[in-house]
């Protein structure tokens, strides 16, 4: 079972065009700020986004679907974007075209099932075995669901990057084994919440914020909270950054702002993001 393939350019290009699309009404009451990128940051955001409204109504922020870190980037150099929410920093050519970033949040990176599945955590040597196709049922005897993201995603990334023998493992099961493929975020967190069996990633702040009904698995026995990830006892986290022009537009700076002020890192906190100590541009 394969959810529909779309690359970043063509999800840039949709939400290009819902950008003409604003209520030219919504445009001249408000000062609209356009925000979009990686699907682990979008709940927050939306909540983030609400509270700033309430006390500034004269700006209007316009949180957009999944467009990954680099759609995201990329409509920011084109202007489609005031705001790209990304799990990576610019690279050398993204700063070349003078963007910026500033680190708001770390969030766990977890592994995460199916609500049925009768499995409480994992290990990188049961991933390898799964992945290699070695292991295909669950200790309940019930099939394992593959849910796995592009091999360019920084979700697999992550995922290769747990032990050597995890990353040809993963490689095997995308080329040898019959799964899903969620291209965002959101894709695959739907698709495991609905695939019996399912097994696949998301972080802990889209997990709450969405509300999605999966089962997040503890890793080498320790559970996937903020505590654990503070105190260095649970290792895989996202960080997630707030990228923009070097001078944006006093609404953008001020949204900017508001992210990091108390109401919002109290905000993010509660939302399964580990406020840095200090930010610093990227």
């Amino acid at each position: 079972m394969a959810l529909p393939m779309r690359t970043r350019m063509s999800k840039c290009c949709g939400v290009l065009w819902l950008f003409c699309f604003l209520p030219a009404s919504l445009a001249a009451a408000q000062d609209v700020v356009k925000v979009g990128g990686t699907g682990a940051s979008l709940g927050t955001m939306k909540l983030v986004a609400a509270s700033f409204e309430k006390k500034h109504p004269e700006i209007r922020i316009q949180v957009f679907p999944s467009l990954g870190s680099s759609g995201a980037l990329l409509a920011l150099s084109q202007g489609a974007l005031d705001i790209a929410l990304t799990a990576r920093p610019p690279n050398s050519g993204e700063r070349s075209d003078g963007l910026v970033a500033l680190e708001y949040a770390r969030t766990p990176f977890v592994f995460i099932t199916h609500r049925g599945v009768s499995l409480e955590g994992i290990t990188p040597a049961e991933l390898e075995q799964i992945y290699l196709g070695k292991q295909e049922k669950w200790p309940d005897g019930k099939p394992i669901r593959l849910v796995l993201r592009p091999e360019t995603d920084i979700a697999s990334r992550q995922v290769s990057s747990l032990s050597a023998a995890v990353e040809p493992a993963l490689r095997s099961a995308r080329l040898n084994r019959a799964s899903t493929i969620a291209v965002t975020d959101q894709d695959c967190a739907d698709a495991v919440a609905t695939i019996p069996g399912a097994l696949g990633t998301a972080t802990l702040t889209q997990i709450i914020t969405e509300k999605q009904p999966v089962k997040l698995l503890k890793y080498s026995g320790v559970p996937p909270t903020l505590d654990n990830l503070n105190a260095g006892r649970y290792p895989l986290f996202t960080t997630l950054y707030l990228a923009t022009h070097p001078t944006p537009r006093p609404p953008v700076r001020l949204f900017q702002e508001f992210v990091l002020s108390v109401a919002g890192r109290r905000i993010l906190a509660t939302s399964g993001n580990l406020l840095p100590r200090s930010g610093h541009d990227k």
